[in-house]
C-alpha cells in the first residue's frame, strides 16, 4: 500500500497526464485574460456601481477594492488581477491609484505577494499605453 495520500497520488496522475500534452508545458496565462473584452464604464457604473444603492460604493471603488483582496491572496489569481486593473484603466483609474492599492497591501500580504500584484499591473498599464499609441 503506498504511503502517499489520495491528493499527492491525484496530483501525480495529472502531472503525468500534463507531460503527455506537449503544449501544456508551454502553457502560459499571460494574455489569456484577452479572451474577455473589458466592459464600458457605464455598464460597470450600473450593474457594480451606486446606481441601485445611491449612498454605496461606486464601481471605481469596488473594484479597488477586489484588486486590494487579490493582492492579500498573494496574487494567485493573474487573469483576475489582470481583468481587473484593465477594469480599473476603463473607469478612469490613474497608475498611481492603482499602485497605492496594491502598495498599501504590503503592510497586509507582505512584499512578495504585492510585488507580485505590482508586476502583473504594470505589465497590463505598459500594455495598455502601447495599445494607444
Amino acid at each position: 500500500m503506498s504511503s502517499k495520500s489520495p491528493f499527492e497520488l491525484m496530483m501525480e496522475q495529472a502531472q503525468a497526464m500534463a507531460k503527455s500534452f506537449p503544449a501544456m508545458e508551454a502553457f502560459s496565462p499571460k494574455g489569456f485574460d484577452k479572451l474577455w473584452p473589458t466592459m464600458p464604464k457605464e455598464l460597470m457604473e450600473a450593474w457594480f456601481g451606486n446606481a441601485v444603492n445611491e449612498n454605496g460604493l461606486d464601481a471605481k471603488t469596488r473594484l479597488m477594492l477586489t484588486l486590494a483582496g487579490m493582492t492579500m491572496q498573494g496574487a494567485q489569481n493573474e487573469i483576475g488581477l489582470r481583468q481587473t486593473v484593465r477594469h480599473l484603466v476603463e473607469l478612469e483609474a490613474t497608475d498611481q491609484q492603482v499602485y497605492e492599492a496594491i502598495g498599501m497591501m504590503s503592510m497586509f500580504a507582505g512584499l512578495p505577494a504585492s510585488t507580485r500584484a505590482m508586476e502583473i499591473a504594470r505589465d497590463v498599464l505598459e500594455d495598455g499605453k502601447d495599445t494607444e499609441e
